[in-house]
């Protein structure tokens, strides 16, 4: 199954509205891939699912820790960021398939990176931010199942 999604934005507040709209249609097990340039938004648009999901801690990039988990929600939200994981060898090392039985929602920044990712996944959402001007995105999403 393939379906698309997009928003448009123009301000961090957007995007983060954006994604806690995305983020109801999102189950336990769902993995979120992030693609786009650095600063374009992805960290945000996990606040946004963080936040829908009641997650009261404060979400940040996870680049220097690989993971933060948020557990304090209805469902916990496990965001990697692989910017510097080479392969997928390096990401088992790390034990992100370890959070696939954990029933949360899995969102990956720089996936990119390990273009075999999505193959070991069952459920995923593949999601593109651009820039479209300084403050301005453009939010492509796209469903596939495994």
């Amino acid at each position: 199954m393939s379906e698309s999604i997009i928003y448009e934005t123009s301000s961090a507040e957007e995007t983060i509205d954006a994604a806690k709209r995305f983020a109801s249609g999102l189950k336990p097990g769902d993995s979120v891939l992030y693609t786009g340039e650095m600063g374009a938004g992805k960290t945000h648009f996990t606040k946004g699912i963080a936040a829908y999901f009641g997650c009261p801690e404060i979400v940040t990039s996870p680049t220097f820790t690989i993971v933060n988990e948020y557990l304090g929600g209805t469902v916990p939200v496990f965001h990697f960021d692989l910017f510097r994981i080479g392969d997928i060898d390096e990401l088992y090392a790390t034990g992100f398939f370890d959070y696939l039985r954990r029933d949360g929602i899995i969102c990956a920044e720089w996936s990119e990176n390990i273009p075999d990712l999505s193959c070991e996944l069952d459920s995923v959402w593949f999601v593109d931010i651009a820039k479209t001007g300084e403050n301005s995105r453009k939010i492509t999403i796209e469903k596939r199942d495994g």
